[in-house]
C-alpha cells in the first residue's frame, strides 16, 4: 500500500490546509506512494489531518508518522483509525508512537517506560469495542521504532516499523530485528543543494531539533555515534549521515542505500522553506520513482 518511495513533510502539520492539500495532490500526481507527517503537541491533530488529506486525493496512501498515544486513549485511537479505514479502504496506515518526554509532560502526563507503555496501549486498542461499520480489512498499524525492544514489539504486534532521523545503517539493524516480512518505512531528510556550506546550514536547522530529544540521541549512540557527534546541531559526520544533500544522483543513491539495507519504503522529507518543497520533490521524482 506504500510503494517504494513516499514523502514526509512538515507542510502537512504546520502549513495551511490549502498548502497541505496542494502538496498532497502534487505528490499523488508525481507518483509518490504515500504521504507521511507527525503529530507534535502544538500542531495539527493527526486523525482529522489524515481525513483531510485522504479527501483531497484519490489513490495515495496517508500514513501517520506518528499518532501520539498520549494524545488520545486507546479506545479513541482504535475508533479513529477504523473510522478512517472504513471511509477510505486500503489507503490509511496508522503509525503509532510514544513521542518524547518534553511533549508528553507538556500534556500533563508522566512519561512511562516506552516499550511497556506501548505494549499496554496495543492491548487496550485490541480490546476496545468498535460497533460502527467496520473497515473492509483491519486497520494496518506500524510503530515508531528505533531500538531493538520496540522493533521487536513492532514485529510481533503490528505490520512493521517506521524509523525517523536515522541513517541507512539503522535500516540494516532494524531489518535484522524485524526479519523478512514486516514493513520498514524509513524517513530520509534531503536537501537539493550541492554547496556543502549551504546544504549543511539547511540540514542543521533540522538536526538541531532532533538532537535535543533523548530518544534519537540514544538510538544514534546505539549506531556508534559518540558525544562529539551529537552535541549541538551535530558533527559534519552525523549531519551527512542523517541528511542526504547534493544533486539528484546523490539523493537517489541515499534512498537506494536504505532500500539495499532492508527498508521496504523510504519517505523523503525535503528540507528548507515550505515554498521550496514542491520543487525539490518534482526534481527528484523521475529518479526516485524510477528506482
Amino acid at each position: 500500500m506504500l510503494g517504494p518511495v513516499g514523502i514526509w513533510s512538515r507542510v502537512f502539520v504546520w502549513g495551511s490546509a490549502a498548502q497541505a492539500r496542494e502538496l498532497a495532490q502534487e505528490a499523488e500526481e508525481l507518483g509518490y506512494g504515500a504521504l507521511w507527517y507527525g503529530e507534535a503537541g502544538t500542531g495539527k491533530e493527526s486523525l482529522s489531518n489524515a481525513t483531510m488529506l485522504l479527501a483531497a486525493t484519490r489513490r495515495i496512501t496517508v500514513a501517520t508518522g506518528i499518532s501520539n498515544i498520549w494524545a488520545r486513549d486507546a479506545t479513541a485511537m482504535r475508533a479513529g483509525g477504523d473510522t478512517i479505514s472504513e471511509a477510505f479502504p486500503g489507503r490509511f496506515l496508522h503509525g503509532l508512537g510514544v513521542s518524547h518526554v518534553s511533549q508528553v509532560s507538556a500534556r500533563g502526563h508522566d512519561y512511562g517506560k516506552p516499550v511497556s507503555t506501548m505494549r499496554a496501549y496495543l492491548d487496550a486498542m485490541d480490546a476496545a469495542e468498535y460497533t460502527a461499520p467496520a473497515p473492509q480489512e483491519p486497520t494496518p498499524r506500524v510503530l515508531a521504532a528505533l531500538r531493538p525492544k520496540m522493533l521487536e514489539l513492532a514485529r510481533d504486534r503490528t505490520a512493521g516499523a517506521h524509523s525517523y532521523f536515522m541513517p541507512p545503517s539503522h535500516s540494516r539493524r532494524a531489518r535484522a530485528v524485524l526479519g523478512d516480512g514486516p514493513i520498514l518505512a524509513a524517513e530520509q531528510p534531503v536537501v537539493l543543494e550541492t554547496d556543502p556550506v549551504r546544504a549543511r546550514e539547511i540540514a542543521r536547522e533540522h538536526t538541531a531539533i532532533y538532537l535535543s530529544m533523548p530518544n534519537y540521541v540514544n538510538a544514534l549512540r546505539w549506531l556508534g555515534f559518540d558525544e562529539s557527534d551529537v552535541e549541538g546541531a551535530g558533527s559534519d559526520r552525523l549531519v551527512d549521515s542523517i541528511v542526504a544533500w547534493g544533486d539528484v544522483d546523490a539523493i537517489s543513491a541515499r534512498v537506494r542505500e536504505h532500500r539495499d539495507a532492508g527498508a521496504t519504503h523510504v519517505a523523503v522529507q525535503a528540507l528548507g522553506s515550505f515554498s521550496s518543497v514542491p520543487g525539490q520533490l518534482r526534481e527528484l521524482a523521475p529518479a526516485l520513482l524510477g528506482e
